[in-house]
């Protein structure tokens, strides 16, 4: 049972094209966002616009959370969305190099809107999972790692 959660998970995983990013601004409030993103090996990538608010509270701050959650119109249960969050430390990396990891942008979201995007202000910032936690259901979670290595069932004591 928990290896057919665990393969719904890295299922899932590979299916989501972006994800919401929850940062901090330069008051400390919270801000939320999202990106389209790419997973190569344990990271996560996104590419985003240097004149986004989200990129200079993600340039500021080593720490971002990330959550990647099933669409509503495919949940039977919406106190329950299938979800995973991360703890992500980032880094900038800039657009130098890294030809793979746009070719996975390319086959992913598409050549035509990654040449435009390249050619205009936008940067890349690899976001290394730190921990996570994917929610299936209720009382169905499960601390995780990106590629699904680590997944340990979350009990929680019911005083």
């Amino acid at each position: 049972m928990e290896e057919k959660k665990r393969e719904r998970y890295v299922q899932f995983v590979k299916e989501c094209k972006t994800m919401m990013i929850s940062t901090v601004d330069e008051h400390g409030e919270p801000f939320i966002s999202y990106a389209p993103f790419v997973i190569d090996g344990s990271h996560f990538y996104i590419f985003i616009s240097r004149t986004a608010e989200h990129f200079q509270y993600i340039e500021r701050n080593e720490r971002v959370s990330v959550l990647l959650i099933a669409d509503e119109s495919a949940s039977t249960n919406l106190f329950a969305r299938e979800r995973v969050r991360f703890t992500c430390k980032r880094t900038h990396i800039g657009n130098e190099g890294n030809d793979h990891i746009f070719a996975k942008f390319e086959d992913i979201h598409g050549k035509p809107i990654m040449n435009v995007l390249r050619s205009i202000d936008f940067s890349l910032f690899q976001l290394t999972p730190l921990e996570g936690r994917y929610v299936v259901g209720f009382g169905q979670a499960f601390d995780v790692d990106l590629g699904g290595e680590r997944f340990t069932h979350v009990v929680m004591d019911q005083k």
